[in-house]
């Protein structure tokens, strides 16, 4: 297990190098970033010194109510950045019932999480007693140990497992901490792992005082244990990293399974209903058909590798061939859908 987590988080390094990359030279456009660094120069200057993905000790969040006791949470920039195609830092949310409130998410570190919990505070004086993880990723996960100790932390056994992992779990915080951001706080970060553990195919239903949810797992859809949350009475929905934002972010294939993942996202599709609200995993709630986008990626994306595995083309020619241009637009996509995808389905195929 240790080897396999150092595996991991050996991969995410180097597939985040190539993002950091992206980012030094393309993130935005010139004038955008020149105004930028003269509206902020400190903070710019400081992301440019540390080459940071985005600065935990910089993110703000703000709340928004979307039915009666159900609260979308997401960065500050997500409303003008996700329509563009580029990446902002983690979404969640909160419900609160006639007793309790269930969290979803807990952030990178305490700074988020405190940021979390004063939007409760200003909504409910009520307890909170659930706060669920949608997968090991710190951004996700970290910030658990900031919560109340009565508060009942529900992740899939996979996830537990991971956070659990001593010397993977240090790996992956320095790995945190090189691409999010030195002293602001996940050097801090103390793992806190799940009470209430969930295995394959569960389906948990927590009862918040007339205020039902749901977590579910649908399969593997990024890692092995993305959990999804559902409210029933409100059709509000939260996905974690499966679908990252509104179109044009692609799915990661970081661990490849594309067929699973495809699979996923339809068994998904399929369970909500055309006026439930989606809050994806880094920005702002979507539609449900938004994930007809993705799902018509990963379709066209195994055909084309396919196509290409029978005509013998090697991986790198088929990284220049696949270029689905109906699916641009993405700020990443010649990183996601060149650098990871297409050679993740490539190995899936060729086997």
């Amino acid at each position: 297990m240790l080897k396999e987590m150092s595996k991991n988080v050996v991969k995410l390094a180097l597939l985040s190098a190539s993002v950091l990359f992206f980012f030094g030279c393309n993130s935005m456009p010139a004038d955008e970033q020149l105004m930028a660094e003269k509206t902020e120069p400190a903070q710019a200057a400081e992301e440019k010194k540390e080459n940071l993905v985005w600065d935990a000790g910089a993110v703000q969040l703000e709340y928004h109510k979307i039915a009666p006791g159900v609260y979308a949470y997401y960065p500050t920039d997500a409303q003008e950045k996700n329509p563009k195609g580029y990446p902002v830092a983690t979404a969640g949310g909160f419900v609160v019932g006639d007793n309790e409130v269930l969290v979803v998410e807990s952030m990178v570190n305490k700074r988020l999480a405190d940021q979390v919990l004063g939007f409760i505070k200003e909504v409910t004086d009520k307890p909170i007693r659930y706060l669920v993880n949608t997968s090991y990723h710190g951004d996700h996960s970290y910030g658990n140990y900031v919560f109340p100790k009565s508060v009942s932390i529900i992740q899939h056994r996979k996830t537990k497992e991971f956070m659990d992992n001593k010397e993977g779990f240090e790996a992956d915080k320095k790995f945190m901490v090189q691409y999010f951001g030195a002293n602001r706080g996940i050097e801090d970060v103390i793992a806190r792992t799940g009470d209430i553990i969930l295995e394959d195919g569960a389906l948990y239903e927590v009862d918040l005082g007339n205020k039902k949810v749901e977590i579910r797992h649908f399969g593997f859809a990024q890692t092995e244990g993305d959990l999804f949350i559902w409210v029933p009475e409100d059709k509000v929905f939260w996905t974690g990293n499966p679908v990252v934002a509104q179109p044009p972010a692609l799915p990661w294939l970081l661990d490849g399974k594309h067929e699973e993942v495809l699979a996923t996202l339809k068994k998904v599709r399929a369970f909500l209903p055309e006026d439930a609200v989606v809050v994806p995993g880094h920005g702002v709630p979507i539609q449900p058909k938004d994930i007809d986008f993705k799902i018509r990626y990963l379709e066209s994306l195994h055909k084309e590798v396919k196509n290409a595995v029978e005509q013998g083309m090697t991986v790198e020619e088929a990284q220049k061939t696949i270029t689905l241009p109906d699916f641009q637009g993405y700020a990443l996509f010649d990183w996601v859908h060149s650098g990871v995808n297409v050679p993740n389905t490539y190995k899936d195929l060729s086997k």
